[in-house]
């Protein structure tokens, strides 16, 4: 499976000379220009990892690396002209998980990219995620338990990534609403329980358990 990146940045020179490099090394890459496509497009898809810009139109870097944080523990990583020791303070108090200061080499970049990815998901190949006797393949969409198979339909599979992604955690409803189904849903938040009982059956063998936070959310519970 290729790791998918978002890369938000409003020089769409810059941007697309960042995405050819990824891609050059295997990486699926989504290029949004200002942050509310930066946004739009977290809610569409899975990724591994963000690249931020923090001057961008509509919605400053601070603001997306918020409402990211809101809803996801995915790897946030700033790439900014801005230099004032507040500012990047103030990303860090975010939940940015690192810097890096334009300009800046593609390779050096990338080398920045993969060292964080390695330190926060634990493996080179960011393909695969393992907990417990669960495995989850991101490319080929397949999950299997003590080795066997189990099928899932797409958003169930995405919902338990998600979880997984963010395991330990306790993930609200709303969050789950806002990530799956857009902040313009208007239907009962009880469409997210549906789901959740669904994928309990489904991994039922697993030793990785999905607890209720009563009127809350759910966390996943994963071995350690």
């Amino acid at each position: 499976m290729k790791p998918r990146i978002l890369i938000v940045e409003d020089d769409k020179v810059l941007g697309q000379l960042i995405s050819d490099y990824f891609e050059r090394e295997d990486w699926d890459t989504v290029i949004a220009s200002d942050g509310e496509i930066a946004i739009e497009k977290f809610s569409e898809k899975q990724f591994q990892l963000v690249l931020l810009d923090i001057m961008l139109p509509k919605q400053d870097g601070f603001t997306v690396c918020k409402k990211i944080r809101e809803v996801s523990d995915v790897p946030i990583f700033f790439i900014t002209a801005r230099i004032l020791e507040e500012d990047e303070l103030h990303g860090y108090a975010l939940g940015a998980d690192d810097y890096i200061t334009k300009p800046f080499s593609l390779p050096a970049l990338y080398a920045k990219a993969v060292s964080l990815m390695k330190r926060i998901y634990g493996n080179e190949s960011f393909q695969k995620i393992k907990k417990g006797n669960m495995e989850v393949d991101l490319g080929m969409n397949r999950l299997t338990i003590n080795g066997e198979l189990i099928h899932l339909p797409k958003l169930q599979f995405q919902i338990l990534v998600y979880l997984l992604e963010n395991s330990n955690r306790i993930i609200t409803r709303e969050q789950m609403l806002i990530r799956f189904w857009g902040y313009d849903f208007d239907g009962n938040e009880r469409v997210v329980d549906t789901h959740i009982k669904k994928l309990r059956k489904a991994i039922a063998e697993s030793d990785c358990k999905i607890v209720t936070i009563h009127k809350v959310g759910y966390r996943m519970e994963v071995p350690k």
